[in-house]
């Protein structure tokens, strides 16, 4: 699905974050990205998504190249949720915000309207369908925000960091919405320090470490 060929990137004015990177991630596996900070997970997945382009070498995400198509066209492979979910949420109300993709599809009103009702049930947001993204709690506001990926019918998730800032009930919630995903047939690469998480869901584990892949592994709990 993602495959990183001889890769290397680096900030502006910066050293390497990688060089010559090999990476291959697989379709339908879940796996985990863990290190220390400050390693490169979070820049590793941005590349993985097409955010962030390398200076030389080449991401493909599906056989396409992420240095050549537009990142609308990569969303539609790949949903990434930030570390921080507000930072991709805009829309006046919590219907709003998953309608929004369909809505560019030129889709009728009432198909969307059945569409986003069935989301709002799945991730347990019924309830607050008319309220503003602003007033949710962290946890609401990740649901949100891979509910609307979801609607964009992504093969693959990234999630940077995807339990901090929740409680051990909204985790469990999370969890639930991952074992649905990969049940739907969606790979997922996550990024995280929770052990437990790690434990709970990984098939494969990369650790990274100063800019470099020290180990692939399946992952046996």
């Amino acid at each position: 699905m993602i495959s990183l060929k001889d890769v290397s990137f680096y900030y502006k004015r910066g050293k390497p974050i990688f060089e010559h990177l090999n990476l291959e991630i697989p379709s339908k596996l879940i796996t985990f990205i863990v290190g220390p900070n400050g390693g490169g997970k979070t820049t590793l997945g941005k590349l993985m998504a097409g955010i962030l382009k390398p200076q030389s070498g080449v991401v493909l995400v599906d056989s396409l190249n992420t240095k050549t198509v537009p990142l609308a066209e990569l969303g539609a492979k790949v949903g990434y949720l930030f570390q921080e979910p507000e930072r991709q949420i805009f829309a006046a109300t919590v219907r709003d915000e998953i309608g929004f993709v369909l809505s560019l599809r030129d889709k009728p009103q009432g198909e969307i309207a059945t569409i986003v009702d069935a989301v709002l049930e799945q991730f347990q947001l019924t309830h607050l369908a008319a309220v503003s993204p602003l007033k949710l709690s962290r946890g609401e506001k990740q649901r949100l925000a891979i509910a609307a990926i979801m609607v964009n019918q992504p093969q693959f998730f990234i999630l940077d960091e995807p339990t901090t800032g929740l409680d051990r009930e909204r985790i469990d919630i999370l969890s639930g919405v991952i074992e649905d995903l990969q049940q739907r047939g969606i790979g997922m690469a996550i990024i995280s320090h929770d052990q437990s998480f790690v434990r709970r869901h990984a098939q494969q584990v990369i650790t990274v470490a100063g800019g470099e892949i020290v180990d692939v592994a399946a992952y046996h709990p």
